[in-house]
């Protein structure tokens, strides 16, 4: 039985640009093992972007299939693509996205209370996803009271409490001093050593993806480089 948690065919993403076709994706072909830690490289434009909000239904394809635990994504209808953005994945963007008027506590209840959990319930389950990030002195500060590290923490934490299966990670040390990044995707490492949680990060940051299991280079759209 195939270990594959994705397996991605044929993929093509094309934009139109003032009257001209653009293609972002040109045909990839890309297999990811559950547990796996991935970095994804590649200078801005490349595609990378593109690729992995395709993997998290945030956008959709042009050409090809995108296959999740054996079940072809992009033929299931919005009301199954929200739930799977919702049960199975976790997203970790280079902004942090926080809402400056809440606490960190707050932040990362969001996505249970948006899921109609019981406050109480949400409130634990937040707390101990940020004291596992040794972020339980904090849960009281606003965004705004904390560090670019400690934010970007408070965002993976948010990402985490809903216990997904996959995170996705767009440029996640992007705003972030080598030492701090580092730091950051040490958690991700974490992550996946303690709970099996597979991890795709977006990096130009050649010292950071050189940390993780394996690499992907894209160049115009296609896979040029893998090790």
């Amino acid at each position: 039985m195939s270990n594959n948690l994705y397996k991605i065919r044929g993929l093509e993403k094309r934009f139109s640009n003032n009257g001209s076709i653009v293609k972002a994706i040109n045909g990839i072909d890309l297999d990811i093992e559950t547990g796996e830690t991935l970095g994804i490289i590649g200078v801005s434009g490349s595609g990378k972007s593109t690729l992995l909000h395709i993997m998290g239904a945030l956008d959709s394809p042009s050409e090809g299939e995108v296959f999740y635990d054996e079940e072809n994504l992009f033929i299931k209808d919005e009301a199954y693509l929200c739930d799977f953005r919702n049960k199975q994945i976790g997203f970790v963007f280079q902004f942090h996205y926080l809402l400056p008027e809440f606490s960190a506590l707050e932040n990362v209840m969001m996505p249970c209370l948006i899921r109609r959990e019981e406050r109480d319930a949400a409130e634990e389950k937040a707390f101990n996803v940020l004291k596992s990030l040794g972020l339980e002195q904090r849960v009281t500060h606003n965004p705004g009271q904390l560090s670019g590290g400690e934010q970007q923490r408070v965002s993976i934490a948010r990402a985490m409490v809903l216990n997904p299966k996959v995170i996705l990670a767009d440029e996640p040390t992007g705003n972030l001093d080598l030492k701090t990044g580092l730091s950051i995707l040490e958690l991700f490492l974490k992550l996946n050593e303690e709970y099996g949680i597979t991890s795709v990060v977006v990096t130009h940051n050649l010292e950071i993806a050189s940390k993780l299991k394996r690499t992907i280079t894209i160049s115009d759209g296609i896979i040029v480089n893998e090790h």
